[in-house]
């Protein structure tokens, strides 16, 4: 039986700048792609540059009068977000979408950035929490709206608040369950912040569900060197169409980041059984993800362990001075 097609319509982002973290495989290169024939100004900041002027060729082969452009990122290391920020905001262009959908899952074995951090702490929380403040006066100037990728691991699971790194033992799944959920809290926060401080920025969170992508791939970099077991098992569920595909995986996020309809501090994925698969739509918050003292307690850890900070009351101006980070 042929799977029903599902899709959604995104509004005309002609002249709007949108940024995508992870836009050049899996989800995110749809989700790059679909950005790109709204009309949106797409920048993509990408760790490996042959993978993003690949996909950058790809783009643009189906929408030719696409406007994309590559910069180097490793959200893995924090002068690299700082670095990247500096030349956008040299730029000075305001940011209208920033999609937070970049991400490392399950390395085998306990691996570190070059700041020291677990690597899917490192590289999934505070990568992205470093880039959201580096790039506010441009958010608040663009009164942007900021949609952060989650995973139904965040559904399982807590943060490891007593190791946040993972120093003493290490899971692989509850690493990446811990990563998940403290980006979460962190982008739901984000969004309360903005609200009573007067930044401009909406802040929501999606899922894609259960879908066959390039985070569990082969990756010898983080120890992987074949494909694991469960994305064969993720391809076989994906055909008979109990879990998704890349395509209609990146719907909530997409629905999340353009559609008019969307809000702020809500949540979206897939409506069919166990959220696996199926049309995206708004979902109830994930209990771990409801508490506002935990979401202050990441905020303030996070702010620390990335070398950030935040505006602490309104400002009108992006360049006020109260936007600028910490020096590290």
């Amino acid at each position: 039986m042929a799977r029903p097609t599902i899709d959604i319509t995104v509004p005309d982002l002609t002249g709007r700048r949108a940024v995508l973290t992870g836009g050049s495989d899996g989800i995110g290169l749809v989700l790059a792609r679909r950005l790109a024939a709204a009309g949106a100004d797409l920048v993509l900041p990408v760790r490996n540059r042959g993978k993003g002027e690949a996909a950058a060729a790809g783009i643009r082969a189906r929408v030719p009068r696409a406007r994309v452009t590559l910069h180097a990122l490793d959200l893995s290391s924090l002068e690299s977000v700082a670095a990247f920020a500096t030349v956008l905001l040299a730029e000075g262009r305001p940011i209208d979408v920033l999609v937070n959908n970049a991400g490392v899952m399950t390395p085998p074995e306990r691996q570190t950035t070059v700041d020291g951090h677990e690597l899917q702490f490192g590289t999934n929380h505070l990568g992205h929490v470093a880039l959201v403040a580096r790039l506010m006066p441009l958010l608040s100037a663009g009164r942007a709206r900021v949609t952060t990728q989650l995973s139904v691991a965040a559904n399982s699971g807590a943060v490891h608040w007593e190791d946040l790194d993972w120093t003493r033992s290490y899971s692989a799944m509850r690493a990446y369950s811990s990563s998940k959920i403290a980006l979460g809290l962190f982008a739901l926060e984000l969004d309360r912040r903005s609200a009573a401080h007067g930044w401009g920025v909406t802040s929501n969170t999606s899922h894609p569900g259960i879908a066959p992508t390039a985070l569990l791939a082969p990756r010898p970099e983080i120890g992987r060197p074949r494909e694991s077991g469960q994305i064969r098992l993720i391809r076989r569920l994906s055909a008979l169409g109990i879990a998704g595909t890349p395509e209609t995986a990146a719907l909530p996020a997409l629905l999340a980041a353009t559609s008019p309809e969307a809000a702020g501090g809500r949540f979206y994925g897939p409506s069919r059984f166990q959220h696996m698969s199926g049309a995206p739509a708004e979902q109830q918050l994930y209990r771990r993800l409801r508490s506002t003292e935990d979401a202050e307690r990441i905020w303030q850890l996070s702010e620390q362990l990335a070398g950030v900070s935040f505006p602490d009351g309104r400002t009108g101006d992006p360049d006020d001075g109260r936007l600028m980070h910490r020096a590290r």
